[in-house]
This record gives structure tokens, C-alpha cells and sequence, in this order.
């Protein structure tokens, strides 16, 4: 039996955040995760700006700075029409790393368990886990982090509901030129020329040496046209955005190509005593909007600078304590933003109707305008209007 204040369930990113910070202010904390080092994983590849000053709150943004890759300026660009240049504001880095170098400031004080958690117990003071290896872990609070495992979650009663089923796509690969040397341009955000193509964009932007894609679409997985993309990647995109190549030129699609459909979901049944849900595993977020990263440090630096250190003061776990963090208003705000801006994006991306195709062609040429104010050495007081649906990757 181990026991602590604070039990962390997933070590991923919100798990691995939130433990670095709790054990940063002395508070005793463990960690349950099956991996020693956090694997490879298609999610999170990079981070705006917004999202790194919301990292900065935790105090963990320089480490993560230190190996991340600067964009240095970003292109934005449309029916083979480059309309804009702007001063790059992103951070490239893979999940997987981004998940290593934040372990690597948990503070050795607090536990790390390589394990799995089975199942969960209430108790009038504390919750406890059951874990693959047969060890249990009793806490004061138990912050389950466990990203889509609904197994414990369903012992708890606690409810999926799935708003929007494979709301979105994600398509993740290296790319190179063919030809020459490098790219024309330090990163690239390039829009769907089509709504029948149920595409929103694809971005380029650097990991270290890699230029890495990003392409967002609305499909099924069924559809045939993913297969075709694993095919011939290469025809396939250019075939989606014939555009694409006068501001590429050509290219190649290296190594594996990375398929991850997304569900948009929110959780019921969750205030429970002694028992949180952080990032994915309270509801997800739409990657192709660019705001995952964004909920997790909202939920976190919210969670652990804020509320943990409050109920640890006083005795007890109740349901009332817990629903405060739920109520939060940085959270809720983060979390309305969240999903209006996935379905925002996927309505400016795909529907027909005169009011999308309006706001679609007055975000364009409102870019090409502060583009070309950019060109003349003037900056524009204002940026374009016509809707909030762009995503945190492309913004003017």
C-alpha cells in the first residue's frame, strides 16, 4: 500500500504537467503510468503562441522551449496564391518529446509507478487504485489523466457523450523537396480550395531538421480516399489542393503516414468526491483547430495552481470542493472556445451556404490585404473580420 496526497493517473501530458508542477510546490504526488519513457505518439505537434504563454503559467515553458523548433515566419496561402507573411509565433516538437522533456523536471521526490491501474475504490477520506502489479495507491485525490481509456471511468459511472463522431481527421508526415534543398519558406499554412473537398488546411512547419505535415480533413475513415493517400500520398494531396505546388514546388511524402480520427466528446456523471478528470479524458478537442494543447495547460495550471493546494488545507475531498475546479470560469471559457472553434472551422471549411462562402472570401482577402501592407512596410492596426473559425496555426 503507498499512500499520498495526490494519485496521478496517465503520464502523458496533462498527467506528466501536472506532476512536474505538484511536486515542484512539495505536495506528495505519484504517478501510475505503464511507460518508463513516453513512446512515440501521433497527437500534439506544436505550440503557438497563445499556448506557450499558457505554459508559462506552469513554469515549465523554458525547458520545453529549449528543444522545441521555432517557425521564425510563417507563410499563409489559397488557391495557389501566396496572401500573407507573417512573423511566426510557433514551437515544433513531437508529442512523444514534449512529453519526455516535461517527465524530465518532475522533481524525484514524487513517486513514479510503471503500471497499470485496474480498478478504483472509494473510501470516506480517500480514494484508492488497484494496479497491474498487484501494489495499491490510497490518496487524498485522484486526478485521472488517461487521455480515451474508459475502463475506470466506467467502474466510476461516469458517462461519455459523444457530440460529434469522427469530427475531424488528423494526417501527420514528413515532407522534402524534390529538386532542391529546403523549402522556399520557414512554414506554410495552405487553405482548401474547395468545400466539396471537405478539407480545412494543411500546415508545414519545422521539428528539428524535419519539415513535418500536418493535413486536416472531414472524411470517414472508410472512405477510400485514405487509402489512396497512403498509396500515393504525393498525387493524392496534390490532386486535394492542385495550388500547392506553386508555392511548394515539388515534393515527397517520406516514411509513415500517420492517420488519427478524432471524436468530440464531454463527460457526465464526473463530480464525484475525490476524483478529477483533466484534458482528454473530461472532453476532447478538435486538432484540426489547434486548441488540445491549450484545454490541457488550461485545466492543469488551473488545477494544480490554484485548486489542489486549496483542498489539501482542509480535511476531506467532497463533491463540493470538486465541482469548483469544474466551474472554474478560465475553464469553462477555454472550454466553450474549444468546441465553438472546432465547429466553426469545420463549417468555414465545408459548407456551401452564402454565409460561409462570405466569411471564407473576406478571411481571404483580408489576409492578402495585411499581406500586402506587410509587403509596403506598413503593419494594419486591425486584423481581417469574417468570422473566429481559422485555426491557432494560421492566425494573421
Amino acid at each position: 500500500m503507498h499512500d499520498t496526497d495526490v494519485a496521478i493517473v496517465g503520464g502523458g501530458l496533462a498527467g506528466s504537467l501536472a506532476a512536474a508542477m505538484l511536486g515542484r510546490a512539495g505536495i506528495d504526488t505519484t504517478v501510475i503510468d505503464p511507460h518508463p519513457e513516453y513512446p512515440a505518439e501521433f497527437r500534439c505537434e506544436k505550440l503557438d503562441g497563445d499556448q506557450v504563454v499558457l505554459l508559462k503559467k506552469t513554469g515549465l515553458a523554458e525547458p520545453v522551449l529549449r528543444v522545441s523548433t521555432p517557425d521564425r515566419e510563417s507563410w499563409i496561402a489559397r488557391f495557389g496564391r501566396l496572401v500573407d507573411k507573417r512573423t511566426g509565433d510557433q514551437e515544433g516538437i513531437f508529442y512523444g518529446p514534449l512529453v519526455n522533456t516535461i517527465r524530465a523536471e518532475i522533481p524525484a521526490q514524487v513517486r513514479f509507478i510503471h503500471a497499470k491501474a485496474t480498478t478504483i475504490a472509494s473510501g470516506a477520506e480517500h480514494r484508492s487504485v488497484a494496479l497491474s502489479t498487484g501494489e495499491i495507491v490510497s490518496a487524498r485525490l485522484l486526478v485521472l489523466a488517461n487521455g480515451l481509456s474508459v475502463s475506470l471511468r466506467d467502474q466510476l459511472g461516469i458517462k461519455r457523450e459523444v457530440v460529434s463522431e469522427c469530427h475531424s481527421i488528423s494526417i501527420g508526415f514528413d515532407i522534402t523537396p524534390v529538386g532542391r534543398r529546403s523549402f522556399p519558406f520557414p512554414a506554410l499554412t495552405y487553405y482548401a480550395d474547395r468545400t466539396d473537398d471537405r478539407t480545412a488546411y494543411i500546415t508545414l512547419f519545422p521539428i528539428g531538421g524535419t519539415m513535418r505535415a500536418n493535413l486536416f480533413v472531414y472524411r470517414d475513415m472508410k472512405d477510400p480516399w485514405l487509402q489512396q493517400l497512403r498509396a500515393e500520398p504525393e498525387q493524392t494531396v496534390t490532386a486535394l489542393m492542385p495550388g500547392l505546388r506553386r508555392i511548394t514546388g515539388d515534393f515527397a511524402v517520406d516514411g509513415h503516414i500517420a492517420v488519427r480520427p478524432v471524436d468530440l466528446y464531454v463527460t457526465r456523471n464526473h463530480v464525484q468526491p475525490g476524483l478529477v478528470l483533466v484534458g482528454d479524458a473530461f472532453s476532447t478537442s478538435c486538432p484540426a483547430a489547434g486548441t488540445g494543447a491549450r484545454k490541457v495547460f488550461v485545466d492543469v495550471e488551473r488545477l494544480c495552481n490554484v485548486y489542489i493546494p486549496q483542498w489539501l488545507a482542509t480535511p476531506g475531498m467532497d463533491a463540493g470542493k470538486i465541482a469548483a475546479f469544474y466551474a472554474d470560469p478560465e475553464k469553462q471559457a477555454c472550454e466553450a472556445f474549444c468546441i465553438d472553434k472546432a465547429h466553426g472551422l469545420k463549417a468555414f471549411s465545408t459548407d456551401p451556404s452564402l454565409r460561409w462562402a462570405a466569411r471564407r472570401w473576406t478571411r481571404f482577402l483580408g489576409h492578402y490585404g495585411i499581406g500586402t501592407l506587410r509587403r509596403f512596410g506598413r503593419r494594419p492596426l486591425t486584423a481581417p473580420t469574417g468570422g473566429h473559425a481559422l485555426p491557432a496555426g494560421a492566425k494573421p
